[in-house]
């Protein structure tokens, strides 16, 4: 009899790429499924192999809403037949822990940051406390965990002694289009951002090096998030609309299109926060897997990553005429790629998958 687990996010299911690899792989493992979320005014209707639920919230504001997420999640849950719980990030942890202890079921957490110091806590530090609080009345009492980075995985042992799996955020390898680009920009080399536009991302400083770069280079960002507007207004004032483009979220089998006609692939988060410095980005691997050189900022997890692997450079200094120099000096000196096909094969989603599978068969 096939086993059944419920995996519940606080985001919209359709827009968590990351739960689409983990809800993939257990399905094609023979676990029947069900996925819990939120619904949005903008989310777009589904189309899974598995059901879904979607909660539209009665109330938006961020505490309150997380509370009534929790509570109806609970009530949910002990209500549903399940033989295992799987619970992504710590913000579906309260309902889910406190469910497994009535219904006595297994549960998994994945903690996909240090959540406490997450960038939306550092102006809410009521917030963050009680975050922090849960996370330590909960979190060493688990036992089945993983997250997404060794750095992740060693703060939360230090700081409650809990053990936890690394499974990295990885793309799948298999999705390979023609050599290709999707676009072509004649005598153009092309710069690419791909992924949340939002604090911290870096971009601020890459817009301002733009004048500097290359005057046959173009600057392409593509995806979405709150700091986007900003920095289209941004790019107009200082008149670069010409060089720099601002493209919206794109399936992974287009973004990767546009992303194998790039020279460049940018992953510069700003040390913000441990969140943030801890973080691993997938860009880092859409890039690689793209066969494009990577620009990344030096933090712990992508300094170890790119300079052991050789697939870019790391900078410790993003200031404009820098940043420019590094670039241009990339365009100028171009990186051997080859060997980034071998590279990709052995950190992808396919390989990653392996881990995931042995946490929830219990042999890890």
């Amino acid at each position: 009899m096939k086993k059944k687990i419920i995996i519940s996010v606080s985001n919209d299911i359709g827009a968590d790429q990351r739960l689409q690899k983990l809800a993939r792989t257990l399905f094609e493992n023979d676990f029947d499924l069900l996925l819990v979320g939120r619904e949005f005014k903008n989310s777009l209707p589904l189309d899974l192999p598995y059901p879904t639920k979607r909660m539209r919230l009665i109330f938006n504001k961020k505490a309150i809403s997380y509370a009534e997420f929790n509570i109806r999640l609970f009530f949910l849950l002990i209500n549903l037949k399940s033989d295992i719980y799987l619970s992504c990030r710590t913000d579906t942890l309260p309902a889910n822990y406190y469910a497994s202890k009535i219904k006595k079921t297994r549960l998994i957490f994945e903690a996909r940051e240090i959540f406490p110091e997450m960038l939306e806590f550092k102006r809410r530090p009521f917030a963050k406390k009680v975050w922090t609080k849960i996370e330590k009345s909960i979190f060493p009492k688990l036992h089945n965990t993983f997250t997404v980075s060794q750095s992740i995985a060693d703060y939360y042992r230090k700081l409650y002694r809990t053990r936890m799996n690394v499974v990295r955020n990885v793309p799948y390898f298999e999705i390979i289009a023609d050599g290709k680009g999707k676009f072509n920009i004649a005598g153009k080399k092309i710069i690419i951002y791909q992924g949340a536009v939002s604090e911290g991302c870096g971009l601020e400083r890459v817009i301002d090096a733009m004048p500097f770069v290359s005057k046959d280079a173009v600057l392409m960002i593509i995806g979405d998030g709150d700091l986007k507007r900003n920095l289209i207004q941004s790019v107009v004032n200082k008149n670069l609309t010409n060089r720099i483009m601002f493209l919206e979220k794109k399936c992974s089998e287009e973004l990767f299109r546009y992303t194998k006609a790039a020279s460049i692939g940018l992953c510069l988060p700003e040390n913000l926060g441990l969140s943030n410095c801890y973080a691993l980005p997938e860009q880092i691997f859409e890039y690689l897997r793209a066969g494009v050189p990577v620009l990344a900022s030096d933090l712990p997890e992508i300094n170890e990553f790119v300079n052991t692997c050789k697939t870019g450079i790391v900078i410790d200094n993003c200031q404009p005429q820098l940043l420019a120099d590094t670039i241009n000096g990339m365009f100028a000196e171009k990186m051997e790629t080859v060997r980034f096909d071998s590279i990709a094969r052995k950190n992808c989603w396919e390989v990653e998958q392996t881990t995931l599978l042995k946490i929830v068969r219990g042999r890890l």
